[in-house]
This record gives C-alpha cells, structure tokens and sequence, in this order.
C-alpha cells in the first residue's frame, strides 16, 4: 500500500504545480492525464517486483515442503534398515525445514494477500486515470465553449460604442436627404417643363373655363323662347317682352355662340351701367 501512497503524493504534488504555473487548461489537463499515466506504468512496474516477490516466497515454500518430505522419507528409510542415528539426524533436518516453511507460508500468505489488494488498486487506478480522461474531455469542451462566450462577450462589448452605430445613421440620413433633393429636383423640371400629355387631356375634358357659361347661356335662351328648345323639348315663353328685344337678342345669341375674345369681355362696371339703361327703356 505504500506504493500508492507514495503515488499519491507525487499526483497530488505535480496537479498543484501544474495547476499554479498552468495559463492553459486544455495543456493542464493533457499534461495531468500524461502524469497519470507515467506514474501508473510505475505503479504497474512495482506491482509487478511485488508479485515476483511473492512467486519467489512461493516457490521457497514448495522447496522446503519439498525438503520436509524428503527428509520424512528418509528417516522411514533409516529406521527401515536399523539406523537409529541416521532416522535421528534426517528427524532433525526435516523439523528444521518445516520451521522454514512455516514461517515462508506464514510471509508468503501475507504476500499474496498483500498483492491481492495491490491488483485491486491497481485495477482502481486505472479506472481513475480512464475517468479523468473523459471529465477531461468534457472539460475541455466546457473551457472551449467559455473562450468562445467570452470572445462573444467581448465582441458584443466591442459593440456597445455606438460610433459605428452612429456613423451608419448618419450616412442613412444622408442618402435619405439625397433622394428628397432628387425627387425635389424632378419636380420643379416637371412644373416649368411642358405638360403631359395627361395634362393635355384633362384640360380638354374640362373644355376651358368658358364652357359653362356658354351652356348657362344657351339655357337662359331657351326659357325666354328666343331660339328653339332641343327636340323632344318645348320652348319655354316668358311672359315679357317684344319681337324686337327677341330679335336683337337672336343675333346677340348667334354672336355669343362663339367664345368671346379678350376684346369683347365686358368690365364689370361697364356691364352695370349697360344692364341699368335697359331696365331704364323697360
């Protein structure tokens, strides 16, 4: 037991080294594995001494059990033949061996029960070194996976100053001010540029500004009876006025019938004073 003892030890003593001067875990952990291993192939080897001391204990019990025999036998030979003195001498030799091989089978029980334990420990070993061998690999990718959150860590903290941030605004800003001052400058080409041709159209659909007057005209016509309703229509008659005033008021409406030139457009105030002097003749 003092092998493993001692193996302890020196295990015990190497992990704290390493684990002092160590920057690198993966590197600590291999290099507490490689230890392991060397100081079982020791401990194997001193197993090993041990059970060749036992073995050799054993084989010098069985020469001496070997020897009791023989010197049994031939004390049964000496007696046979009358020899008191040899059948004496060859007692003696076999109590002697057999004191030797008591105390060889007590040593070498002890030996092998002692070796018994060391196999055990040995086997306990191993076991160890092959168990440290897998925590090693989960530890190695627990400290793999807690370089790569810290190297996230740091990355995201990098990250966490907002220059770049800012920068990227600022340049959105700008292509966002560039494309209103485009879309300003397409505007104003298209304001004092000549119109579409869908501008062309509308101002032909809403046929002028004159076009409703002219309908309101043509109207006011009708209803006093000065020119003919459309078919399917009776004229209307208003109750005053002469064929002259209706006549003259023909020919106003076949001049009137053609837009007015900016010439013919009548000042509001002319307008009163020409509407007044008919009333006045009325």
């Amino acid at each position: 037991m003092s092998i493993f003892t001692k193996l302890s030890t020196v295990i015990k003593s190497n992990i704290n080294d390493l684990i002092s001067r160590s920057e690198n875990p993966e590197k600590m952990l291999n290099q507490i594995i490689l230890d392991m291993r060397d100081q079982l192939a020791k401990a194997k080897r001193e197993v090993a001494a041990a059970i060749a001391d036992e073995r050799k204990l054993r084989a010098s019990l069985d020469a001496e059990d070997k020897e009791v025999r023989q010197w049994e036998h031939r004390a049964v030979l000496a007696v046979k033949e009358g020899r008191d003195d040899m059948a004496k001498q060859a007692l003696v030799r076999q109590q002697e061996h057999k004191e030797r091989a008591s105390t060889l089978d007590e040593t070498w029980r002890t030996q092998a029960a002692e070796m018994e334990k060391l196999k055990g420990s040995l086997r306990q070993l191993n076991d160890k070194i092959e168990e440290a061998k897998r925590k090693r690999n989960l530890l190695v990718a627990k400290q793999r996976r807690a370089q790569a959150q810290r190297r996230i860590h740091e990355t995201m903290s990098g990250l966490s100053n907002t220059s770049a941030f800012d920068a990227f605004e600022r340049m959105a800003d700008k292509v966002d001010e560039q494309e209103r001052e485009s879309l300003a400058h397409q505007e104003v080409n298209e304001a004092l540029g000549p119109g579409t041709l869908e501008d062309d159209f509308k101002a032909l659909e809403s046929g002028g500004d004159g076009g409703d007057v002219e309908d309101r005209l043509l109207s006011l016509k009708q209803e006093m009876g000065l020119i003919a309703a459309p078919e399917g229509e009776a004229p209307m008659q208003l109750e005053s006025g002469d064929d002259d005033d209706a006549a003259g008021a023909a020919d106003s409406a076949g001049s009137a019938s053609s837009p007015p030139s900016e010439e013919s457009v009548i000042h509001e105030a002319t307008l009163i004073e020409e509407l007044d002097k008919l009333e006045t003749s009325d």
